[in-house]
């Protein structure tokens, strides 16, 4: 019975299992990623897109398949795992580089005068102990001073001088010292990183400021490459649909709020309810004329009558 017929009919149903394509598939183990840089063929892309993307993707995970299948396989308890190896593939930083910190006081004169920095060792040989000891800390170095059993006292020293205090005060002062002058560094940098911050502050203003003066307020200007849009004050609405009880609550703020206006507003002037409006009173009085047209006619009126009463007696 032949059955090659059947066999190539099965075979066909399946592709080969190694992938061959003008130019080869990166692949990256550790990443499990496949990269194609071959070419599109624009005629099967346009023809059958779906059909030209699956025989795509079927290409690659089987390049990916048989990378894992060549790496070097672990045996355990929860089966076998094949070990991946460490990635190829450079990815983009997550975040921005970290801003260059500013030189200390030190650095900068280290710069100035050539000066190496040199890193000190932690541990220092003892002549007197034959051994390495710690430069600082429990039982360091440092302390030597302190924990020798003779010390040499000045003859014009106090009767109460503590040789052994005098060490360790003067170990303490220079400990503080370096903190200070850390302090200040620190102090220092952050100044110029806030007068740099201050400064981008002003110019971004100035930017700003210049958009908006055309008659257009910007809006067709040309625009430079890298020109940010500028952010306006967006404007807060309250909902259309609000409870009956919230609406009451605003109503009787606006209401507490003109009154205390009004309150304000007599208390600043040095008017109240009891005093009388002596401007509005004079305008009623003259008909809108003003007080100096009242006071020339209250005076014109005076004379009249005084040249009256001469005539009477004459």
């Amino acid at each position: 019975m032949d059955v090659s017929n059947l066999l190539a009919a099965q075979t066909s149903k399946f592709q080969s299992i190694a992938v061959e394509k003008d130019t080869p598939l990166d692949v990256d183990a550790g990443f499990l990623t496949v990269t194609d840089l071959n070419p599109i063929d624009e005629d099967s892309y346009r023809s059958n897109l779906e059909d030209y993307l699956k025989s795509t993707a079927r290409d690659g995970i089987q390049a990916l398949v048989a990378a894992l299948y060549a790496l070097p396989i672990e045996s355990s308890v929860d089966g076998h795992f094949a070990k991946l190896p460490p990635p190829t593939t450079q990815l983009p930083r997550a975040k921005p580089l970290p801003k260059p910190k500013q030189p200390t006081k030190w650095e900068r004169f280290a710069a100035a005068k050539g000066i190496q920095k040199k890193r000190r060792d932690k541990k220092v040989w003892d002549e007197e102990k034959q051994e390495w000891v710690n430069r600082w800390g429990r039982d360091g170095k440092n302390k030597e001073t302190e924990d020798q059993w003779i010390h040499e006292v000045k003859a014009n020293a106090d009767v109460d001088f503590d040789p052994v205090q005098a060490a360790r005060n003067e170990r303490k002062s220079r400990v503080a010292k370096n903190e200070r002058q850390r302090l200040q560094n620190l102090a220092r940098a952050q100044a110029a990183q806030s007068e740099k911050e201050k400064r981008k502050a002003e110019l971004d203003q100035t930017l700003a400021a210049t958009r908006t003066s055309t008659a257009s307020m910007g809006k067709f200007d040309k625009k430079l490459e890298g020109d940010k849009k500028m952010r306006g004050v967006k404007r807060k609405f309250d909902p259309t649909e609000i409870s009956a009880e919230k609406e009451k609550e605003a109503s009787l703020a606006v209401l507490s709020q003109l009154d205390g206006d009004a309150k304000r507003a007599k208390i600043a002037k040095g008017t109240g309810d009891d005093v009388v409006n002596v401007r509005k009173a004079i305008r009623a009085v003259s008909k809108g004329k003003g007080g100096v047209a009242l006071g020339r006619e209250l005076s014109k009126s005076s004379k009249k009558d005084s040249g009256k009463g001469k005539r009477g007696k004459r």
